[in-house]
């Protein structure tokens, strides 16, 4: 059988499970990242789908039914006429099948977002078209019957006619800086996961988009230093500015408005939707019949959700649905609604779960889709026969399982009684990908009918599983904290361990609003390296942590890092209770939210810590990303209380332990501001850290060999400060 994953080292093909893992095993992400399938789109046909061929030169063709190749959509060798590329990085396919939209020559943008060089593959003729002759284009989306496409260049957007071979502006008033037609502004495409805000309706009648006015957005610069990782290290004597629009907590945010353009008369209108100044807008879509052009609309405090069925001929748009909460709306609930032609499927936290509910388009409801004590993580959609599909959390909030409801209510486990599942359904819902993995299990691709019977293995991570056999492994268990609430947790032990023996602790932990770090899934990172260098790692996830109750996470609403910290704590106090951890060595690490949880936690009153590495911390939310901030918060003016006391700036005169702060100089996520800000109130006190800073990366530190370089500094840290 032919399979279509990503090509593994030859080193970890040779290497075998009795050899001594080394760091680069743990940390370095091009080895210690196991086999994946490759992206798959579903082909309408509902029996097949596409995926890019292992040498990237070619799209092939799949069967559901076997997981074998079938066929060829398109190869580079199988371009006719003039135009021709040696190379694609991505593709999408038009609903009809006829034409294939291609891009390569990517330029990055933000975490997500790029522009590209994009052209349209002819599947008859096996010609291929650019889209556009000026300039690179971003958030290019093809048409249905496959006849245009739609992008952004220079702020405004533009239509691509394929048959006639024109090019126009539908928009005018794009400019950098002020306003953003059809593409969003960093903050969008940060918190609400948009990549474009252009969508057709069904029959490709109509385009519509959303207007960013981010002018008043204020502006944040940092200097950019080219680091020893760029191929020019010492190409710049000065360093360059870098500057973009990034909306601090009490600050502007972008105006936005919805507006329909009509392909057959060329006109734009601007939908009648009663926005407040600062309202915003995280989806929007036709429903299946195109005839609806359904707007959600979430206030500032995102405590208020309203989803308004609009008519993009007469502009009206009708309210049908309102969400409430008195603390905030999980992003879930606007980012999990699926469209059919005569009513949707929408997710409410209002039972005190995430559940599913259909409604008419009217706001109607039809029916209670799913309840219980558990969670539905995400809906994959329905077949002919009215059965739905969907990840929940039936098994516990530390596993995922599929599940399908039947028009009955009857609920049915596709994929086992452990571990983590997840799936990619075929257009028909006939089939689906099943991704599994465990804590002692790396993860495994299969297909498999929508029944859940098993029908072809895609790659199974034999080879990878046999290397990591013996590595230190995630044991789960409960810990309660200071309330006589339990809390998940898991423990990572070093190899060999002998439970006579003492052994310094290291709390890992990330802790922010709805997150989860104890899952049944596999992971193979610098903690497990940390535990094979002989610490006891430990993770716990406390009061605001998510996929139990709403109460639960959401309990620390205002007030970040408080409840957080004092469950942290507990659980350090717990840990260093058993016979074999050491009390007078217990330290705790983490990353973004988890830095800051660090910095929390090290100047909390009386802190058993010894030590305390944060990495990309955010040091007072003041800094930090104004639409997740606020969320949580509020603003600074309505809550000036919490930003108070929750900010690690105020917490510094009790910092007593061994400190390490790392962050990216290039990090356009969580400032290296926030590190500089917290070290200077420390030099300031009179008190000093240990600090590394990384020249030009990003929040993710991916670039270079860094992931090995940053656990080497923190583990020579540890010896130095825990260890001994």
């Amino acid at each position: 059988m032919r399979k279509i994953f990503f090509v593994l080292t030859m080193a970890l093909a040779v290497l075998t499970a009795k050899a001594q893992l080394s760091i680069a095993d743990y940390c370095d992400l091009k080895i210690c990242t196991p086999a994946s399938i490759k992206d798959i789109t579903p082909l309408p046909d509902g029996e097949s789908f596409a995926a890019i061929s292992d040498d990237g030169k070619s799209i092939e063709k799949f069967s559901y039914k076997t997981g074998k190749k079938t066929g060829e959509l398109f190869s580079l060798s199988s371009i006719k006429g003039e135009l021709r590329i040696d190379e694609f990085d991505g593709f999408q396919i038009s609903d009809n099948g006829k034409k294939i939209l291609l891009w390569n020559n990517k330029e990055k943008i933000y975490r997500y977002s790029f522009r590209a060089e994009y052209y349209v593959f002819d599947t008859f003729r096996n010609t291929l078209q650019r889209v556009s002759e000026k300039g690179l284009q971003r958030g290019a989306t093809i048409s249905h019957d496959g006849r245009y496409v739609a992008y952004e260049r220079d702020n405004n957007i533009w239509i691509s006619n394929l048959d006639y071979k024109t090019d126009i502006a539908i928009t005018e008033d794009g400019e950098k800086g002020k306003i953003l037609n059809g593409i969003p502004d960093w903050s969008y495409e940060e918190e609400f996961n948009m990549l474009t805000s252009m969508c057709w309706n069904s029959d490709d009648t109509v385009l519509a988009y959303v207007k960013f006015n981010e002018s008043e957005v204020p502006e944040y610069r940092f200097d950019q230093y080219r680091g020893y990782c760029s191929e020019e290290p010492l190409g710049d004597l000065y360093p360059s500015s870098y500057s973009y629009k990034y909306m601090l907590p009490g600050f502007k945010n972008s105006q936005v408005s919805v507006h329909a353009y009509n392909m057959d008369n060329r006109t734009t209108k601007k939908m009648d939707l009663p926005l407040a100044v600062d309202d915003y807008i995280p989806s929007i879509a036709f429903g299946a019949d195109g005839s609806r052009l359904m707007v959600m609309v979430l206030n500032r405090d995102q405590n208020s959700l309203k989803l308004y069925n609009v008519n993009p001929a007469s502009t009206v748009g009708k309210v049908i649905l309102t969400e409430q909460s008195s603390t905030w709306i999980s992003p879930s609930v606007y980012s999990d609604t699926h469209y059919n032609t005569t009513d949707f499927v929408f997710c409410s936290e209002k039972s005190g779960y995430k559940h599913l509910y259909i409604y008419d388009y009217n706001g109607t409801l039809k029916r209670t889709l799913t309840s219980g004590n558990y969670n539905v993580t995400k809906y994959y959609g329905s077949d002919k026969k009215g059965i739905h599909y969907m990840q929940t959390t039936t098994l516990g909030p530390t596993c995922r399982s599929v599940v399908s409801v039947d028009p009955k209510g009857v609920v049915k486990n596709l994929t086992g009684n452990f571990g983590t599942s997840s799936a990619a359904f075929s257009s028909n819902m006939a089939y689906f990908v099943k991704s599994f993995s465990s804590a002692s299990t790396p993860p495994q691709y299969t297909i498999c009918s929508s029944s859940g019977t098993q029908l072809a293995e895609l790659e199974m991570n034999r080879v990878y599983a046999e290397k990591y056999k013996n590595a230190p492994k995630m044991e789960f268990l409960k810990v309660k904290n200071d309330e006589g609430q339990e809390m998940d947790a898991y423990m990572i032990k070093p190899q060999n361990f002998d439970s006579n023996k003492k052994y310094p602790l290291l709390m890992y932990q990330y802790n922010g609003p709805e997150s989860q770090e104890v899952l049944d899934r596999w992971r193979m990172e610098g903690i497990f390296y940390l535990a094979s260098q002989g610490y006891v790692v430990a993770c716990v996830d406390g009061r605001g942590t998510g996929n139990r109750t709403n109460e639960w996470a959401k309990c620390v609403y205002l007030k970040l890092g408080d409840l957080e910290t004092k469950d942290q704590l507990s659980a350090v106090r717990y840990f260093a209770s058993l016979p074999y951890i050491d009390e007078n060595r217990l330290g705790c690490f983490g990353w973004s939210y988890g830095g800051y949880m660090t910095l929390m936690e090290v100047g909390a009153v009386n802190s058993p810590l010894k030590a305390g590495i944060a990495m990309a911390p955010v040091s007072d939310w003041r800094f930090y990303d104004g639409v997740y901030t606020e969320r949580f918060m509020k603003t600074p003016l309505t809550n000036a209380s919490g930003y108070n006391s929750s900010s690690a700036l105020n917490t510094t005169q009790n910092m007593d332990s061994k400190l390490l702060v790392i962050s990216g100089s290039d990090d356009d996520n969580v400032h290296m501001y926030n590190t500089l800000k917290y070290t200077s109130k420390l030099s300031s006190e009179g008190k000093v850290c240990d600090m590394m800073i990384y020249a030009g990366f990003e929040h993710s530190l991916r670039m270079c060999d860094a992931r090995v370089q940053l656990f080497r500094k923190i583990n020579n840290f540890l010896e130095n400060n825990l260890k001994n």
